[in-house]
């Protein structure tokens, strides 16, 4: 049987759990009967419940689970955590196929496809596990970088600038590109910013709109030497605040890992970012380009060290869509997933 329409399904469906499973992955579950047909699914949501996607899919399914095919995004967990083993609920279900794209990196965790096979299910493993792995390249980085994943989001002209000379940046692109900001910032687990953002622009760093399903915002995380005042819109009570008041990037990743996020998105300014990018810690940046020239201006990357065209940074070109005139191009950088 071909499983690759049932697995881009429970793709979809793991992404529902964007920002809402930390530290956990995101999964998605897909059971479909001998025919085909699908008889139950599901997806993480812990923020939610503490149920994994396989036992949200197996309840669905009911007793029509037995002698189905589980499909998942990821290799079912075989540990004790906070929920029983999924693979004990899977062999009790009577379920006898199991198919999953991507085998479980952590090593507390894996371990599912034998427990599954000494009890007589069959496994296939690797179906779409380049599309999946994508997709959940946030809690994957985490688990082998040992660190979460960080977006530096960019609104820019076309020759390159985030603000004017005399600091004004509001605003650069176009409404469309800034509600999908808003997607981007409810999908993350925490918003991070250097202290000279918060001074000179007193963001809120909360994600606008209406998303159902999410019972908190993202951490706002917030690092740097500057004195921040006590009246900054970051230290109301619409989210956790965090500030490593440091610019040691050691301490601000260590204090990330305490946290225990998967996905952090960047919304520094140039200076800031770009020591993130010194450093290594950037993964993924998107750029949301306006149709406008400046000029004069503010650059949104910095690095004097690169002096000759063999410094070119290479980023890998993910995709690029339009958005009502703006330019949204998403890039992985190298040593990336």
């Amino acid at each position: 049987m071909d499983y690759t329409v049932a697995m881009q399904r429970a793709i979809t469906l793991s992404e529902k759990g964007l920002g809402k499973c930390a530290p956990n992955p995101i999964v998605g579950a897909v059971i479909i009967d001998s025919a085909g047909n699908v008889i139950g699914e599901g997806f993480h949501d812990r923020m939610n419940s503490a149920d994994h996607a396989e036992i949200v899919a197996i309840a669905n399914a009911g007793k029509a689970a037995m002698g189905a095919t589980l499909i998942v995004t990821l290799e079912p967990c075989n540990h004790l955590g906070q929920t029983p083993a999924c693979t004990g609920a899977i062999i009790d279900a009577g379920i006898t196929t199991v198919v999953y794209a991507v085998s479980d990196p952590n090593p507390v965790a894996s371990g599912g496809a034998a427990k599954l096979q000494s009890a007589g299910i069959n496994v296939v493993t690797g179906v779409l596990s380049d599309e999946a792995s994508y997709s959940n390249r946030a809690w994957l980085t985490k688990i082998t970088k040992k660190r979460p994943y960080f977006i530096w989001k960019v609104a820019t002209t076309l020759d390159a600038k985030i603000a004017a000379s005399d600091g004004s940046s509001k605003w650069i692109s176009n409404e469309v590109s800034r509600a999908d900001v808003q997607r981007l910032r409810r999908q993350s687990d925490a918003i991070l910013v250097g202290t000279n953002t918060v001074v000179a622009d007193n963001p809120h760093l909360i994600p606008r709109g209406d998303f159902k399903g999410y019972t908190h915002n993202p951490i706002r995380v917030i690092c740097g030497e500057q004195q921040l005042p006590k009246t900054s819109q970051v230290f109301d009570d619409a989210a956790q605040t965090v500030v490593v008041k440091s610019k040691d990037l050691t301490q601000l990743v260590a204090k990330l890992n305490e946290l225990e996020l998967n996905q952090v998105f960047v919304e520094a300014g140039s200076t800031f970012a770009s020591a993130l990018m010194a450093a290594g810690l950037l993964d993924e940046l998107v750029i949301y380009q306006a149709p406008t020239l400046l000029g004069a201006g503010k650059t949104f990357y910095q690095n004097e060290d690169n002096t000759t065209i063999e410094d070119l940074m290479r980023l890998k070109h993910i995709s690029t869509e339009v958005l009502a005139g703006d330019i949204k191009s998403v890039y992985l950088v190298a040593g990336g997933i």
